[in-house]
């Protein structure tokens, strides 16, 4: 059980059964009377937002959380199919639950799935992935836009802004938690 002093960002706990993760935190101690800690709290399943206040001496669960290894192996619709690197067993997560990791992922790629009691809620994955450049346009010099950039498509189908010197089959290194560029990959 955590009380609400060990409330913090990131934390994540379990209320009315569903597992919520802090989004935000607040302490305050007014003159009399308890502290109090306020909120902004997500619900890791459907996603939904909401702002509380909570008192010292409030208590929560800890939520039945466990992240296993697994493998990606293909998409089918809006379902996509991982397979437990251990066990071999199979699960899919829908586009909705993984949301913009789908922008990164490819055949093979090991990720950790996160299990809401047997029910898959969320993915990680690594922090930076190579992809191939699948379409990049010339860039014009001279080109007095402003920017030394030039858009262009991955082998998942997401754009990027990168340098004018990336070109087409060249693979590229995307951190995955801001979607940004951040180097040309040397085979």
């Amino acid at each position: 059980m955590y009380s609400a002093s060990d409330l913090r960002k990131g934390l994540k706990v379990q209320i009315d059964g569903e597992p919520y993760i802090i989004i935000s935190f607040d302490f305050s101690k007014p003159g009399k009377g308890q502290a109090l800690y306020r909120t902004k709290m997500r619900n890791m399943i459907t996603g939904n937002q909401f702002t509380q206040t909570y008192r010292s001496n409030d208590k929560f669960e800890k939520p039945d959380l466990e992240e296993r290894t697994m493998q990606y192996l293909y998409s089918q619709g809006d379902e996509f199919h991982f397979m437990d690197t251990s066990s071999y067993e199979q699960i899919f997560i829908t586009r909705e639950h993984l949301g913009d990791n789908i922008n990164f992922l490819v055949d093979n790629m090991e990720v950790q799935v996160l299990f809401f009691g047997e029910k898959p809620i969320d993915i990680s994955l690594p922090i930076f992935v190579n992809l191939m450049v699948t379409r990049a346009d010339p860039w014009v010099k001279g080109d007095t836009s402003g920017t030394d950039t030039k858009p262009v498509t991955v082998e998942t189908g997401y754009q990027l802004q990168v340098p004018p010197f990336v070109e087409e089959g060249d693979k590229i290194q995307i951190d995955t938690r801001t979607g940004d560029y951040m180097t040309r990959v040397k085979e």
